[in-house]
């Protein structure tokens, strides 16, 4: 679905992204994690088409990313960006409608409707589907928000998502909320890809985990070979132990109070 090879991305004399390359395949959930500065955000808008690498290639679909104009992406890459501030009222069920602007030219399908009333149903927004977007928490908010990119792909096999800290600022029921349904979308076959600054929902949520420091790849790979004690502290500067939990199958990261020396 996704296959990165040898990327570079430099911005003036700032080396940001530094020969990094891994995949992610249809059905799988990549969550990207590193501390502050590592890349992860230039990461994603490179995979989004926002910009343009440096050097290296990125394949989706098997072409090409130059090969896609933005509007036949559109209608099968969808994007949850970090904020979505709104200055103009809109009802729910019209912003969610608006994830479906890509498949219709005037007026939506009967097919689109349904999409939206499925999506509604399934990301739990039904019951404020006809309220003003902006008299709702910031939870509620970030799962409308969900919903209108769930509804831009939702017909489209092998769908893409890219998500951009989506647990940013929620409490932890949200947290769980929205990362559910990201797994959810996985486990039908999209390729999901997410940056997270929690380890342990990185760990707990992802197939594949992309671990990077100052512009380079440390780690890829399952949840437990990334996240390990000695990773995380050469990335986090910080040392942790690991939690085996038989329940989930993955390491919980417990932190130290001792911070480690920068590096």
């Amino acid at each position: 679905m996704i296959t990165v090879n040898h990327i570079h991305y430099s911005a003036g004399q700032a080396k940001l992204l530094d020969d990094v390359s891994f995949d992610v395949q249809p059905g799988e959930l990549l969550a990207i994690i590193g501390a502050n500065g590592a890349g992860k955000s230039t990461l994603l808008k490179l995979l989004c088409k926002e910009i343009q690498v440096s050097a290296g290639e990125i394949h989706i679909r098997q072409q090409p990313i130059a090969s896609y104009k933005l509007n036949q992406l559109a209608k099968f890459r969808a994007v949850l960006a970090q904020s979505n501030t709104l200055s103009i009222s809109f009802k729910v069920h019209e912003l969610i409608m608006m994830g479906r602007y890509p498949h219709f030219d005037n007026n939506p399908t009967d097919t689109d409707i349904d999409i939206v009333r499925t999506v509604m149903e399934e990301t739990g927004t039904t019951a404020f589907a006809h309220r003003d977007y902006n008299t709702l928490s910031g939870g509620e908010q970030q799962r409308v928000q969900l919903a209108r990119v769930i509804a831009q792909i939702y017909d489209q096999p092998q769908g893409l998502l890219f998500l951009d800290e989506p647990t940013n600022g929620l409490d932890l029921l949200y947290q769980q909320q929205i990362l559910v349904l990201a797994r959810n979308l996985a486990d039908r076959g999209y390729c999901v890809v997410s940056i997270l600054h929690d380890i342990n929902f990185a760990s707990r949520y992802a197939d594949k985990v992309l671990m990077l420091k100052k512009g380079k790849r440390i780690a890829f790979g399952k949840p437990h070979e990334v996240v390990t004690c000695d990773n995380i502290h050469r990335v986090f500067n910080i040392h942790v132990r690991l939690i085996n939990d038989d329940e989930f199958k993955c390491p919980l990261v417990i932190p130290s109070m001792i911070l480690a020396e920068q590096t």
